[in-house]
């Protein structure tokens, strides 16, 4: 029998900490229902005591996610834990998660604390939190460069004061696999009450090697694995879940470890949480990226066409890519959409599909041929404007060679219409001016990008912005076949989230001084 290794997804807190991953409420309870479909055994939701939005998500979290544990991390401070508690006591199996580091550079240069006095905090906030909650993780940050002597005195402690689950984080990616897994057969065999615990595990990405350490700790002795969709995360990221769970399904030969993981749901949590933060997943991820099923070379296609597994180590519906013969055009009836949503992962209400179903319709009459992906940004794209305070109505441009770049919108805002014209350095840049003009402020342009769902010169173009606004930065995303109006979309969902976010408070009237005209000609 296979031994079962226990999956704690942190999107939700450590991959929403990326910069420019922030996430409103509604786009994190529907990233955690996703996750609660793909079976994952924890989710982590958030940290409850950073901002009043991070308290409400992940309060929201605990109250509708009725199948996966639900974690909220605290400081080793009393304040935390309480506050993280308030926030998952509603849970049906709730967690507190309290960490505090443990490494000499940590502990002199950012705690200012001596072993000791780490300890005392050890002892008295671990022990504060079981009285609160039944089940407790206790963390030592920057376990990977920690003395191994006080890693074991830490542990054992935490234990005894309530601790379930230790984990052992590599916070900054320094170890290599096989010293990591070292570190665990370590605690493993010196600490005397670690059979009273679960040994997790949660590993960046500096050095690449995040997966690798985190399988070499389950052969370890490790039995949690801490990781993220698509391997979000601060820096380089964190274990990337889908393939971490993957490792262990494909090479079950030499991994006799079990996760429970619906793996079919995969690949539709990974475009939905690359779709709301807005983090395009590069085509040669492994596991999700669009290139990782295909073939172009001509050994490996003849290969693939005499037997698939020549060339390919696991199928494409294991992780939920559902191949059809169910081609749709503009002649398609809504039971044959609806279907086809439903093999690509999507499950469409009756409200929702006559809504959707109708842009198809209308994508249909201006494109030949309408792919997967096409369908894909059609839903994502509804889910992105659900709550939109500002919403694009019409938009026309003048542009050329030699003259000017002037754009025309007319735009709903606050429940009122309202039409503004503008020029700029290009088609985009108008647009975006006369978007500020309407909100009354101007965030500074951080990133714009677009890329093609699909083949063919008739593609829908996918455009990603991230702006900056008062310190924070803000990610929008749209699909079009115009470019033109896929931009405006992104930098409306972009704004939209800047307008029902904290920042909300403090927009002043007029324009800011930061001028949008960097990405003049676009």
């Amino acid at each position: 029998m296979s031994e079962k290794v226990l999956i704690f997804d942190t999107t939700l807190r450590d991959g929403e900490q990326s910069p420019g991953a922030s996430m409103n409420l509604e786009e994190k309870v529907s990233i955690a229902k996703c996750l609660e479909e793909l079976k994952v055994d924890i989710i982590e939701a958030g940290f409850p005591i950073a901002s009043k939005g991070d308290f409400e998500s992940v309060q929201a979290i605990a109250s509708e996610i009725k199948d996966c544990q639900i974690a909220g991390l605290a400081r080793a401070k009393h304040e935390d834990i309480e506050t993280a508690w308030n926030a998952i006591k509603k849970a049906n199996n709730p967690r507190i998660h309290t960490f505090i580091a443990t490494s000499p550079i940590h502990m002199e240069f950012k705690l200012k604390m001596s072993e000791d006095q780490v300890l005392d905090r050890i002892k008295d906030t671990v022990s504060f939190a079981r009285n609160l909650c039944p089940n407790i993780e206790w963390s030592c940050e920057d376990a990977g460069r920690s003395s191994i002597d006080f890693l074991f005195k830490c542990i054992e402690l935490a234990i005894n004061s309530g601790a379930s689950t230790i984990n052992i984080p590599d916070t900054v990616g320094y170890n290599l696999p096989m010293e990591f897994g070292e570190i665990i057969s370590k605690i493993k065999n010196n600490v005397p009450n670690i059979d009273k615990a679960i040994i997790s595990v949660h590993c960046h990405n500096d050095l690449g090697l995040a997966v690798a350490n985190s399988l070499s700790a389950i052969q370890n002795g490790a039995r949690q694995i801490e990781c993220t969709i698509n391997g979000l995360g601060e820096r380089a990221g964190n274990t990337a879940l889908e393939e971490v769970v993957m490792a262990m399904k494909v090479r079950s030969d030499l991994l006799n470890f079990n996760t429970g993981i619906n793996t079919e749901s995969i690949s539709k949590t990974s475009k939905l949480v690359s779709s709301i933060t807005g983090f395009a997943i590069q085509p040669n991820k492994a596991i999700v990226g669009s290139n990782a099923f295909a073939h172009e070379a001509g050994i490996h296609q003849d290969g693939i066409l005499k037997n698939v597994q020549t060339y390919e180590i696991m199928s494409p519906e294991t992780i939920g890519l559902k191949k059809s013969s169910l081609v749709l055009g503009k002649h398609s009836g809504k039971n044959a959409f609806k279907e086809k949503l439903k093999i690509l992962g999507y499950e469409i209400g009756d409200n929702f599909i006559n809504e959707i179903f109708e842009r198809f319709k209308n994508l249909a009459d201006k494109k030949k041929d309408i792919y997967d992906e096409d369908l894909i940004a059609l839903v994502d794209d509804r889910h992105i404007n659900q709550l939109a305070t500002l919403k694009l109505v019409n938009l026309s441009i003048m542009s050329g060679t030699n003259s000017k770049h002037l754009a025309s919108l007319e735009l709903i805002f606050k429940e009122e219409v309202q039409e503004v014209s503008g020029s700029g350095n290009g088609p985009v840049d108008a647009v975006f001016l006369c978007i500020a003009n309407v909100i009354g402020f101007s965030p500074k342009l951080k990133q714009y990008s677009i890329n093609a769902i699909t083949p063919d010169s008739d593609a829908q173009g996918e455009v990603s912005v991230k702006l900056e606004y008062q310190g924070k930065e803000f990610v929008g995303r749209a699909s079009d076949i115009d470019i033109i109006v896929a931009s405006a979309k992104s930098y409306i969902n972009a704004c939209n989230k800047i307008l029902n976010s904290d920042c909300n408070n403090t927009i002043q009237e007029g324009i800011s001084e930061i001028s949008i005209s960097q990405i003049k000609g676009i």
